[in-house]
């Protein structure tokens, strides 16, 4: 860790100062200790719910994520979905970037090179697969074992946010995209898409052995507008690759 990246780091639970002390990041005022676990700050000491869930589901998949999706985009070569989701964002010049739920890293090659990029997700195993492509790329990446509902930085500190898959399953989808909102700067364009319910049905709960994880669910998969605070601006939602997936945008006021 930095001292720049300290900076704008707070405790996920009480948004309190933290201090680096050795192989740990110390609140001085409650005493709670995060490890760094291979250099990455590790802020989840257990997790329950939908979260555990599919936390399971992509420690599993974890290294087979990049190949199935190369093979999606042989498959399709049409649709360069990370390139037009890369489109949506307003990345200024030398820009403090957060995307939550990084997973392995895959949309940050469609990012400008002159950016501070921070990574959250709850996989370690992604993080593991996201610090590999990070050594391949040749790009800087500060990553972040945590969960969306309760992000480590403190208010206002990002250019632009961004969620790209899994927030149709996380435990708070309202209280995740308050936390984006929360640690972006005032004016920033949020952007956030995932797969929808025609993705899920007619693919995901198809799958041999990790179709579990989709079948049997009560509510079906929607975009999360309903969520979004009512004043935020420009508020967007439209789907995309012929119904794939949904891109909800929204500017938090300045």
């Amino acid at each position: 860790m930095n001292q720049r990246s300290m900076a704008i780091l707070c405790d996920p639970e009480t948004r309190e100062d933290l201090t680096l002390d050795g192989e740990f990041l110390f609140n001085p005022t409650s005493g709670k200790r995060y490890p760094l676990r291979e250099g990455v700050p590790d802020f989840l000491d257990s997790v329950t719910g939908q979260n555990k869930k599919y936390q399971e589901l992509y420690d599993r998949i974890a290294k087979f994520y990049d190949p199935m999706f190369n093979l999606y985009r042989w498959l399709h070569p049409r649709y360069d979905m990370r390139k037009e989701l890369a489109e949506e964002l307003e990345v200024p010049a030398a820009g403090r970037v957060l995307e939550v739920s990084v997973g392995t890293g895959a949309n940050l090659p469609y990012l400008r090179a002159d950016i501070e990029f921070f990574g959250l997700d709850l996989s370690w195993a992604m993080l593991g697969r996201c610090r590999k492509n990070l050594r391949k790329w040749n790009r800087a990446a500060e990553l972040f074992h945590g969960e969306a509902e309760h992000l480590p930085f403190r208010d206002q500190v990002f250019d632009v946010v961004f969620h790209v898959g899994g927030i149709n399953f996380f435990n708070d989808r309202a209280g995740s995209i308050r936390e984006m909102i929360r640690v972006a700067k005032p004016g920033t364009k949020i952007a956030i898409a995932d797969e929808t319910e025609k993705v899920v049905k007619s693919n995901y709960e198809r799958w041999p052995v990790l179709g579990k994880y989709f079948r049997g669910r009560i509510v079906a998969v929607s975009d999360p507008t309903e969520f979004v605070p009512r004043d935020m601006q420009e508020v967007r939602s439209r789907e995309l690759f012929e119904g794939r997936l949904y891109c909800l945008t929204f500017r938090k006021p300045r």
